[in-house]
């Protein structure tokens, strides 16, 4: 038996929607090499050079330049210094009273025995009478047994009671006499008076059985009345570190001494030189520094007692020092150094700070007077690169200072 099968037959719809689909991937590639070609031809283009000529780029660096001077330097510091008043005295009652009076105004200068309080002289003048009429009883009770001692007509002992009893009746009268003149309060020192403490009126006292009594060092004393500073002279107080002691003693040593320079900062006034008189004993332990001292007359008052100034001391020169603005000196990695220019090139060259006064350094290194050395646009500077000069820094001039502490790195050995 035979079997015979008919193959199946493609429907004529089935074969459009094939050709369809071939259609559609063909625009597809087609675009898409396109878009590749154009991607292609765009990044030749961008990538290649056109033959154009194009500019140069400047790679040198814009800096400014200062040259290096040799000359002697200063060693200096500067530092604020106190007025210090040359003497402070607090005036206290020498006996008990009522104060009656006082003789002067708050901030008048005084003199030394210019009267200032008074307390009642009444209580006092009393004593000191009684005393004076008990001395001359006691006087000629002595001058009478004196008279009969001679004619053996009183016996020695009571020749000599008479003798002491006249004593101490004149001892009497010169601590009452004393207490008398204590009710008249005098100044001790030529200066200017504060504000008063006690008014006229209240009861005073030398005894810490005041109720105005105060305890210092474990003494019980009464509070003051006023406070005389003198102020003619005064005295500046300043503290320098302590590494700088060689060069004081030093100074201190030769002829003329250590002398300082005080700037008041009034319109149109010179500085004022200063010599100083005195160099603290010990260094301070919690500053590690050393107080110096001088005396100034202040002859027109303008100083007084707490005022603070600024003062620079000269404690050494450098003879011959390399001097640098302090701009030029750079910090880096291996240490400090400058960049030098020379034939438009920047050469970095290593230095070691002797000493800085704020406007120039002293440095040591491979320097020599005339160099021209970097002072603004180190940050854009490689050691070996090309710079372009824009400008010359203004030297400032030999005695320039500047206000503010500044440490001194100079050794100790290169002391002038």
């Amino acid at each position: 038996m035979n079997v015979q099968i008919t193959p199946l037959q493609t429907s004529p719809a089935r074969d459009a929607e094939l050709e369809e689909d071939r259609g559609s991937h063909l625009r597809t590639y087609v675009i898409g090499g396109a878009a590749l070609v154009l991607a292609l031809g765009g990044f030749w283009y961008f990538t290649h050079d056109s033959g154009a000529p194009k500019p140069k780029r400047n790679l040198a660096a814009p800096v400014k330049v200062a040259p290096v001077e040799i000359r002697n330097m200063a060693v200096i510091e500067h530092t604020i210094g106190t007025v210090v008043a040359n003497s402070t005295v607090q005036i206290n009652a020498r006996v008990n009273g009522q104060l009656t009076k006082a003789f002067f105004k708050e901030g008048q200068m005084v003199k030394t025995g210019d009267p200032l309080f008074e307390i009642d002289p009444r209580p006092y003048q009393a004593a000191y009478d009684n005393a004076v009429a008990s001395m001359v009883t006691a006087k000629a009770k002595a001058e009478r047994y004196g008279r009969l001692k001679a004619q053996n007509a009183v016996a020695g002992q009571d020749f000599d009671d008479a003798q002491a009893a006249y004593l101490e009746a004149r001892a009497n009268v010169e601590s009452a006499r004393l207490n008398l003149e204590y009710t008249t309060i005098r100044s001790p020192v030529n200066g200017k008076t504060g504000a008063i403490l006690i008014m006229p009126g209240n009861m005073v006292s030398s005894t810490s059985s005041s109720s105005s009594s105060s305890t210092t060092n474990g003494i019980s004393t009464a509070n003051p009345l006023v406070t005389i500073n003198e102020i003619q002279p005064v005295k500046i107080s300043l503290s320098l570190p302590q590494s700088d002691l060689p060069r004081i003693q030093a100074q201190m040593a030769r002829p003329g001494g250590l002398t300082f320079t005080m700037n008041l900062h009034d319109a149109g006034a010179a500085d004022i030189q200063v010599p100083v008189t005195f160099v603290g004993n010990a260094v301070a332990g919690t500053t590690g520094t050393i107080e110096l001292r001088a005396t100034y007359a202040n002859t027109d008052m303008a100083l007084v007692p707490g005022q603070l100034v600024d003062t620079t001391v000269m404690l050494s020169e450098i003879p011959h020092a390399t001097l640098v603005p302090r701009d030029a000196v750079n910090t880096g990695p291996d240490g400090q150094f400058v960049y030098v220019v020379k034939d438009g090139v920047a050469d970095q060259r290593p230095v070691q700070l002797e000493f800085d006064d704020g406007v120039n350094d002293a440095v040591s290194g491979d320097l020599k007077a005339g160099d021209l050395v970097v002072t603004d646009g180190q940050l854009r500077v490689l050691p070996g690169a090309k710079v372009s000069i824009s400008g010359t820094k203004k030297r400032a001039g030999a005695g320039a200072m500047t206000s503010g502490r500044h440490k001194v790195k100079h050794a100790a050995d290169n002391a002038g």
